[in-house]
């Protein structure tokens, strides 16, 4: 990345975070906000960061340097983004400081140079009104702490172009994270699952069920603790899809709404694709690279284990 100009508008925790991670990676990041000083308190505020986070052993020892080296603050957006190639808008999720933010940043740029938002709520197409060539515009998701979470959401409204899809994965790629490319629908993908947990936990809790302590400790030691390695998909497939179906069943006898068998898990059963154990479900792992996965499985979980104890429980109480 050490040839990349990239600017990042809005230096606070979300924005701040995401230029680290950038200019680590050996970009030259420009850091705008509302104004020069916010700019460079900010900047200051990252390099003091780094500091901790190298003594704490979560960045590599020449961390800092590397941000005095890449990363400086901006007097205006328009310094900032004036060379970039790409810039990451970073201001609160309020539709009226994107907007006016995003139109300063279209105005500014280059005709050429990709935008992306790092909304977590706010549809990607109503952002690309105020922006001009909306093909290469798109959400691009960071999660919080930026530093520390390795994937990002890439989400393309209708217009924006393949070229800028690419190009966008291919600059987060550099940093060492992970991209997924969702559709722009509410919620994107990443909330609406996070909040379709927290919505029937929180129900849980409501109901009498359990407490919330009790609640967090089942997700992080069971369901939960797979979640680091494998997705919903491949977690479904190695129990078999055939059980999932079974499992539907019996949770609508109390919930018959709220839990009906998804019409792509059923179709998948009645076509006799069960997941490993049959060589095919939604991912089609082969057959013959379950002894494998099933290995790779219990070691990963033993390590994570092991993390945890080497950890030590989180000081929540």
């Amino acid at each position: 990345m050490s040839t990349r100009n990239i600017a990042v508008v809005g230096s606070g925790y979300m924005g701040g975070g995401i230029a680290q991670v950038l200019a680590l990676a050996g970009a030259r990041v420009a850091l705008a906000d509302v104004s020069a000083e916010i700019a460079q308190s900010n900047y200051e505020r990252l390099l003091k960061e780094s500091d901790e986070f190298v003594a704490a052993g979560l960045f590599p020892a020449n961390a800092t340097d590397l941000l005095k080296e890449n990363l400086w603050a901006a007097k205006d957006i328009e310094e900032a983004v004036a060379d970039a190639e790409y810039i990451e808008e970073a201001v609160p999720e309020v539709l009226e400081i994107k907007h006016a933010t995003l139109g300063r940043i279209s105005a500014a740029a280059r005709p050429d140079a990709i935008i992306g938002s790092n909304t977590s709520t706010i549809s990607i197409a109503k952002l690309a009104e105020v922006v001009d060539n909306p093909e290469r515009f798109l959400g691009v998701h960071f999660s919080n702490p930026a530093p520390f979470i390795p994937g990002v959401e890439v989400i393309p409204h209708e217009g924006t172009s393949e070229a800028t899809v690419q190009a966008a994965r291919t600059i987060v790629g550099e940093t060492g994270k992970e991209t997924a490319t969702v559709k722009d629908v509410t919620g994107f993908v990443l909330n609406r699952l996070q909040y379709a947990l927290f919505h029937e936990a929180a129900q849980v809790v409501e109901e009498g069920i359990a407490t919330a302590e009790d609640v967090d400790t089942l997700v992080r030691t069971t369901f939960g603790f797979r979640l680091p390695f494998f997705g919903p998909f491949a977690i479904a497939d190695m129990a078999g899809l055939d059980v999932y179906a079974f499992c539907y069943k019996s949770l609508q006898t109390g919930f018959p709404e709220r839990f009906a068998t998804p019409q792509i898990l059923q179709e998948k059963v009645d076509a006799g694709q069960l997941g490993t154990k049959t060589g095919s479900g939604f991912l089609d792992v082969p057959a013959e690279r379950t002894a494998a996965l099933v290995a790779y499985r219990n070691k990963a979980y033993v390590a994570m284990q092991k993390l945890i104890e080497d950890l030590g429980p989180a000081p929540l109480s």
